[in-house]
């Protein structure tokens, strides 16, 4: 994939552009204010921007904003976007209308190199990556709220791990249970959202959405 990175730590900027090289795709910018990033992304048109929430010029939610408006102009692009801590607010209005392409990781998930270059694929191939801890706080948050009441806490875990980007194989391995068992949680999560089958709807991707807007 052809890549711009946005960060205003030099060595986290560098240490991303390393990554990425060593796993085949290509960093064709790298910046340090949003301003710029907006400036690159138009001039390269890349296939996934990663974006820090917090950089230049005011230091607050500039990457937020920047990301938003790469969304509304140029809807094909990825955007992973990283941030030190959990920020609901921002998590939510990022993830607000379709969450096809976009990512929320933690910085510390860096770390991680196998689950970065798994996320960047993932939003890459337009697909979703959300950090876990990210999906923990929202889950909260919208249990606080109480929308989902008539999921079970099985099918919470279940939708939980759809909104991290997972396939049903995937929830299978983690959850430790069957392939099938996984396929019938998700039923269970349709019927009880009231999502029924549709030729025009990806109803995994409203099942997220349902549970975002609480």
């Amino acid at each position: 994939m052809r890549i711009v990175i946005a960060e205003d730590s030099v060595l986290l900027r560098a240490g991303l552009t390393r990554l990425l090289d060593d796993a085949g795709h290509e960093v064709v910018a790298t910046v340090d204010n949003a301003d710029d990033l907006l400036v690159v992304v138009e001039r390269h048109q890349p296939d996934l921007a990663v974006v820090d929430v917090r950089m230049p010029p005011t230091h607050t939610d500039d990457g937020l904003r920047a990301s938003l408006a790469i969304r509304a102009r140029w809807p094909a692009i990825g955007i992973l976007v990283l941030s030190q801590y959990v920020e609901e607010t921002y998590a939510s209005e990022l993830l607000a209308d379709d969450p096809a392409g976009l990512g929320y990781l933690l910085k510390d998930r860096i770390a991680d190199v196998g689950e970065f270059l798994g996320a960047v694929d993932r939003v890459g191939g337009r697909g979703t990556a959300l950090d876990p801890e990210v999906v923990a706080q929202l889950l909260a948050r919208t249990r606080r709220r109480d929308p989902l009441a008539r999921l079970s806490p099985r099918e919470r875990d279940v939708l939980g791990l759809m909104a991290e980007g997972r396939s049903n194989a995937a929830i299978a391995a983690e959850l430790v249970v069957s392939d099938g068992a996984v396929e019938k949680h998700v039923s269970n999560i349709f019927t009880k959202l009231d999502l029924p089958p549709t030729e025009r709807d990806h109803r995994r991707v409203l099942a997220v959405l349902r549970w975002l807007d609480g």
